[in-house]
């Protein structure tokens, strides 16, 4: 017979496999954002290079290969595409002349800027569809995953030279928490 499994552990393994079935669901959802939104197509790895350049501005390619788990080359080769889309800018560091410096362009910020709002606006009329107290009890989870997420992020050694930030989600508490509010 099998061991049956339950407790906290198991029910931690419940709550992390419902999230992770919601997250592949929204990766699915807003890759169906209709065409003719942006002229531009951009793969989630470029996305991703996307977020982290705009979340540490100026990081050099080793940074950004250990930001990604990917070895420098592989983060060049991202940003070669970006470039040449005009998404991604490099520029000689300051620092040393054998470091190349990446920021997003104002075309990059502009892109990622009406991706965000596409999404959340498609997102927005997916929940239209639940009950405001369902609606409540969602952002109270949200914002307990993303403060969980923020210091799990904030702990895992990385070989930046600055510890990582989480991107703003735009995830805000509900007013009269006593909670400090974000803005983004």
């Amino acid at each position: 017979m099998g061991v049956e499994r339950s407790g906290p552990d198991q029910r931690l393994r419940d709550v992390a496999r419902a999230m992770r079935g919601v997250i592949e669901l929204l990766e699915v959802y807003w890759t169906r954002i209709p065409e003719g939104f942006s002229p531009v197509t951009v793969s989630a790895p470029q996305l991703r290079v996307m977020y982290v350049i705009e979340r540490r501005e100026g990081i050099n390619l080793r940074q950004l290969g250990a930001e990604l788990d990917a070895a420098p080359s592989s983060a060049s080769r991202l940003c070669d595409r970006l470039e040449a889309i005009g998404f991604v800018r490099r520029s000689s560091s300051t620092a040393s002349r054998r470091e190349v410096e990446l920021r997003l362009t104002a075309q990059g910020r502009a892109h990622l800027d009406r991706l965000r709002a596409r999404r959340e606006e498609r997102l927005a009329a997916a929940l239209a569809r639940a009950s405001p107290a369902s609606r409540a009890r969602l952002m109270e989870a949200v914002e307990t995953i993303r403060v969980a997420l923020t210091g799990a992020v904030r702990a895992e050694p990385t070989e930046a030279a600055e510890p990582a930030e989480p991107p703003d989600t735009g995830v805000r508490r509900p007013p009269g928490d006593g909670a400090e509010r974000r803005t983004g």
